[in-house]
């Protein structure tokens, strides 16, 4: 459940901040709007989740032993994956920070491209996690 919040929370925050930045003029009503569903989807659902995903996936591999780690590639690679997952992850919450201070220089546009980039994360680290192909 944690990993499907933690995904959710990354797909609709650079959503939000398409509108955001295409629809609302900085301090207008319809910003301060975007800046609380913003900090709230951020603070309350995406951050919980991530957290709740790392320590139950580093359980997971303590539980598995150093070996399992080693000896299978796949693995190895999907953390690498998770970890830039959770750069992107780090990086929302800076665009979050500029929204709040009226501080943000990106276009819808470009909000739209990061909007892609759980998804491509996503295509490849579950495929590795189900087919194990190495």
């Amino acid at each position: 459940m944690a990993v499907i919040t933690w995904m959710a929370g990354l797909f609709y925050l650079p959503r939000l901040f398409v509108y955001h930045a295409e629809r609302a003029t900085p301090g207008s009503e319809m910003s301060e709007t975007f800046k609380v569903m913003e900090h709230k989807l951020l603070k309350y659902i995406t951050n919980p989740s991530s957290i709740v995903t790392w320590v139950f996936g580093l359980l997971m591999l303590w539980s598995l032993g150093w070996d399992y780690l080693v000896d299978n590639h796949w693995l190895q690679i999907k953390l690498v994956l998770i970890s830039a997952m959770t750069w992107f992850h780090h990086k929302l919450a800076k665009f979050t920070k500029d929204f709040a201070a009226d501080a943000n220089t990106r276009s819808g546009r470009s909000y739209r491209m990061w909007n892609e980039m759980p998804t491509l994360l996503m295509l490849v680290i579950v495929p590795l996690a189900v087919l194990k192909p190495f």
